[in-house]
């Protein structure tokens, strides 16, 4: 079992490479589907998927990185990690679990240091039912000119403008205004799409491969960016009933991690949103019985993290800014998605060490 921090990687490449690389020197075959794009260093894009265990496994772990593309670096360091550690693989194999590694669900934002998709869209946000009407952000709307203003950074009638907004209406108004999808900017924040992403298309087609007989289905997703740093929130991903919810935390609470959060009950650091891709499971796998978190890990404090994707929104508005300021752009979207230190990794790691090995039992 190598070092925690040595599982993770500098760029998407890198971590392409070695993710492929570990499933090989397995045994395990590599599932690639192709993007339509090409990465930041010109480098061929993919979402890469490797099933550990047997097809007609009865029960099955999905373990997913990168929806929201440079949360990546964190997430393919989880599945390196998790490959290559010959406790956690024996464990599944004992309770006749298989394991399904879905890498880089979102390799162009992984690649190009972006959250979102090729097509500006917060996968997260893209699971909707495009024949009904979107759900309306009126509030966003209102906020979308302050949000990204012409000239970055912003300047202090910017910052008064929004700071007002805040004082009028609080905090969490402001937070869920901003960062609970929006279906009108398609150069804004948060945008969740008016049509199915490339991600979300190939994610359904893994889906209806992999995971249509399995009966019992868990799905542990990898996200940064929110809570205190270095903490990994356990939040409950599936439809808002009392069965699934004590499920999930039956199975992931306890052993000293953090309780499971929720967003339907106002417990978990994210807002309540629509659109999520956990939908897929129970759209394409009927059939399963489904159990899912997305577990999260801090990095910095919110304020610090949200000026971050605007500054990265507006980069993307204005490809000629200057060479300098792209690049500190570059840098800042990516401290704000994953810390690079090794204390960092290696609560990462453990923590997600523990919800594997919990899936697992609760699986099985």
């Amino acid at each position: 079992m190598p070092a925690a921090p040595q599982a993770f990687s500098a760029t998407y490449r890198e971590a392409r490479q070695r993710f492929v690389a570990a499933a090989q020197a397995l045994g395990l075959p590599v599932q690639s589907h192709p993007h339509p794009l090409p990465g930041r260093e010109g480098e061929a894009l993919a979402m890469d998927v490797v099933r550990d265990g047997p097809a007609d496994a009865q029960a099955l772990l999905l373990v997913s990185s990168g929806c929201h593309g440079l949360e990546g670096f964190c997430g393919s360091g989880v599945q390196l990690f998790a490959l290559q550690d010959a406790e956690w693989r024996a464990h599944a194999h004992a309770a006749g679990v298989a394991v399904l590694y879905v890498h880089a669900l979102n390799p162009y934002g992984f690649s190009h240091l972006r959250r979102v998709t090729h097509e500006n869209v917060d996968l997260n946000r893209n699971f909707q039912d495009f024949s009904q009407p979107l759900p309306d952000n009126p509030e966003y709307r209102e906020l979308a000119p302050l949000l990204l203003p012409e000239r970055w950074p912003p300047d202090a009638a910017n910052q008064a403008a929004i700071a007002h907004f805040i004082a009028e209406r609080g905090d969490d108004a402001f937070r869920s205004a901003v960062a609970r999808g929006q279906h009108e900017f398609p150069g804004g924040l948060f945008f969740g799409g008016q049509a199915p992403t490339w991600s979300q298309q190939t994610l359904r087609s893994v889906l209806r491969e992999h995971a249509t007989r399995a009966q019992r289905l868990g799905w542990i997703d990898l996200h940064t960016g929110l809570g205190p740093s270095g903490v990994g929130e356990r939040i409950f991903a599936g439809r808002n009933d009392p069965a699934t919810v004590a499920r999930a935390r039956a199975w992931w609470d306890g052993g000293g991690a953090t309780p499971v959060t929720s967003i339907y009950d106002g417990s978990s650091s994210s807002v309540f949103l629509t659109g999520l891709m956990w939908d897929s499971a129970y759209q394409e796998c009927p059939q399963a019985e489904f159990t899912g978190i997305a577990l999260e890990y801090g990095t910095e404090p919110p304020l610090a993290v949200l000026q971050a994707l605007r500054a990265e929104h507006w980069l993307n508005l204005h490809p000629e800014a200057p060479a300098e300021q792209a690049e500190a752009i570059r840098q800042q979207v990516l401290a704000a998605f994953y810390t690079d230190t090794d204390a960092w990794k290696e609560l990462v790691i453990a923590q997600a060490r523990q919800a594997l090995f919990q899936a697992v039992d609760g699986l099985a």
